[in-house]
C-alpha cells in the first residue's frame, strides 16, 4: 500500500485554493494580485520572447506590453485554458506583429556574422572587452548550442517556429498550442513536424559536431579563440551531442540537441552578455540593426 502523506496533501490543497483565491481577485481586477500571478511565469516568457525576438530592448518592451494588455483584457479570461496560456498567447501575437516587419534569417546568416567579425577591428574589440569584463561574458559550446538552435529557428515560418520553441523549450502541449495559435491539432502537429524535419536538415549537413562534412565550425572557432588554453578535443568530448553523433540517427540529435537547448536560459547564462553581442553581429551583417548603434557606454 503506498505511503499516504495528510500534510502534504494539506498543504497543496492550501496552496491550490489560495492560488485560486489570487487568480479570481486578479480576474476581478486587482493589480497586485495579477501581478503575484505573472511573476510566477515572466522569467520563461522572457526567454520565449527572447527566442522569437533576439533583441533584449524588444523583450522588455514586449514583455511590459504583454503584462498591460493582458491585465487590461483579464476580464475576458474564462478560465478555458492556464492563465500562463493566455498570457502567452497574448505575447505570440505581440511578437507576430514584430516579426511580420522582418525577414525571415537565412541559414547561412551566422556565415554572414562570422565574416563580419573577421572584417570588423572594432566588432572584435567589443567581444573582448564583453568577455573580459562582464560577468556574463564567458564563452560555452554548450551555451553557443542554444545561440545557435535559435538562430537557426529564426529560418523557419514564423509559425512553425512559435509551435517548435513552445513544445520543444517550454513544454506546451499540443492542446495549449493550439489555443495560443488559433489553430487546430492536426496543423499544429504538421507545423511541428515542418518544424523539426527543416531543422533537422539543416544541422544535419551544416553542424561540424555531429558531421564530420558540416561547414559550420563556429562553436570550436570561437572556443579556440576565447579559451585558448582549454584543450579543444576534452572541451568537445564533454559535449553529449558529440558523443552521441556516431550512434545516435537524426531525428535523436535533433531532440539531444533540443534538451541541451532547453537547459539554458538565454537571458540569464554565463555567457548571455557574449552571446548578446555575437547576435547583434549576425543581425548587423543580415542589414536587419547596425551593431554600433546601441554600443553607448562600452565604446566611451
Amino acid at each position: 500500500m503506498p505511503d499516504f502523506d495528510a500534510s502534504s496533501t494539506h498543504l497543496f490543497i492550501v496552496r491550490f485554493m489560495e492560488k485560486n483565491d489570487i487568480l479570481q481577485a486578479a480576474v476581478s481586477g486587482d493589480i497586485n494580485a495579477f501581478q503575484t500571478l505573472f511573476a510566477e511565469f515572466q522569467t520563461q516568457l522572457k526567454s520565449y520572447l527572447y527566442r522569437l525576438l533576439t533583441d533584449r530592448n524588444d523583450v522588455d518592451d514586449l514583455t511590459h506590453d504583454t503584462f498591460i494588455k493582458a491585465f487590461t483584457k483579464i476580464s475576458t479570461f474564462k478560465e478555458e485554458s492556464s492563465l500562463k496560456t493566455w498570457v502567452f498567447k497574448i505575447a505570440t501575437n505581440l511578437a507576430y506583429d514584430h516579426l511580420r516587419r522582418q525577414k525571415r534569417w537565412l541559414p547561412d546568416a551566422q556565415d554572414r556574422a562570422a565574416d563580419l567579425a573577421i572584417s570588423s577591428e572594432g566588432m572584435r574589440q567589443v567581444f573582448w572587452m564583453v568577455h573580459d569584463n562582464s560577468p556574463a561574458g564567458a564563452y560555452e559550446m554548450r551555451e553557443h548550442i542554444d545561440y545557435c538552435f535559435t538562430c537557426i529557428s529564426k529560418t523557419l515560418p514564423i509559425e512553425n517556429q512559435v509551435a517548435l520553441i513552445l513544445k520543444n523549450m517550454y513544454d506546451f502541449q499540443v492542446k495549449e498550442i493550439c489555443l495560443i495559435l488559433e489553430k487546430t491539432e492536426g496543423v499544429v502537429k504538421h507545423l511541428l513536424n515542418d518544424a523539426r524535419n527543416t531543422m533537422t536538415n539543416i544541422f544535419e549537413h551544416r553542424c561540424a559536431l555531429i558531421n564530420q562534412q558540416g561547414v559550420c565550425h563556429q562553436c570550436s572557432h570561437i572556443n579556440e579563440i576565447f579559451n585558448p588554453r582549454q584543450n579543444q578535443q576534452e572541451e568537445l568530448m564533454k559535449l553529449e551531442l558529440v558523443k552521441a553523433s556516431k550512434k545516435y540517427n537524426r531525428e535523436q540529435l535533433f531532440e539531444l540537441r533540443t534538451q541541451l537547448a532547453k537547459a539554458i536560459d538565454p537571458l540569464h547564462a554565463a555567457g548571455s552578455d557574449f552571446h548578446e553581442e555575437i547576435m547583434r553581429c549576425l543581425r548587423t551583417a543580415i542589414g536587419e540593426i547596425d551593431f554600433f548603434d546601441r554600443m553607448g557606454d562600452r565604446m566611451k
